[in-house]
């Protein structure tokens, strides 16, 4: 059976300069495709060459303030070998925009509806790309790093809140100690009207 490093090393040397060699961070192995245009292609190989048949999750990282803007993420996973594979792709604010792999797995529909719901990255050639989790027509994209933290108003009335809400510190930020969790909640410390 193969080890993880064997099959990113099949990866790289089916695809050359495309993909770069595997880092390596605490027993889990990464690859960067330089060309996001070609993701499918690199995925369609990891699959059915590799046997990588589950992608376990795809997500974002807003590199703000830096070129390219976005790192798209794809956690694979080998149900046969048990191995893990990590496979990460560069996307710019100009271009925004990466194939979608949602005919290698299906399972790739909802995680990249997220993924452009919540940051703005397109995946052309998705089946149905719409949001998943704000409403049609919702201006911004709330896990960008320029996103304010207080939110942003609405101009809608009656279908979200119409001023941003007190998030002091953040959504997850929760502060240490007290009694118990409802304590720590940012928003339990925050002086309500």
């Amino acid at each position: 059976m193969a080890s993880p490093q064997e099959l990113a090393g099949r990866i790289c040397s089916q695809f050359g300069d495309l993909v770069s060699s595997p880092s390596e961070f605490r027993g889990e192995f990464a690859l960067t495709v330089s060309d996001a245009g070609r993701i499918v292609e690199v995925c369609r190989y990891a699959k059915d060459a590799c046997g990588f048949d589950l992608l376990l999750d795809l997500s974002t990282v807003d590199n703000y303030g830096g070129d390219p803007r976005w790192t798209v993420v794809y956690e694979l996973y080998s149900v046969g070998s048990g191995c893990h594979l990590r496979l990460k792709t560069h996307v710019g604010e100009e271009q925004s925009e990466v194939p979608s792999v949602s005919t290698v797995w299906p399972a790739a529909n909802w995680h990249e509806r997220e993924a452009y719901d919540m940051m703005g990255v397109r995946f052309s050639g998705h089946p149905d790309l719409r949001r998943i989790l704000m409403w049609e027509g919702y201006p911004y994209f709330p896990l960008r790093k320029d996103f304010p933290l207080a939110g942003k108003p609405t101009d809608l009335p009656e279908v979200a809140f119409t001023r941003p809400a007190p998030l002091e510190g953040g959504p997850f930020v929760t502060a240490p100690g007290g009694r118990d969790s409802t304590q720590r909640e940012p928003r339990a410390r925050t002086p309500q009207p």
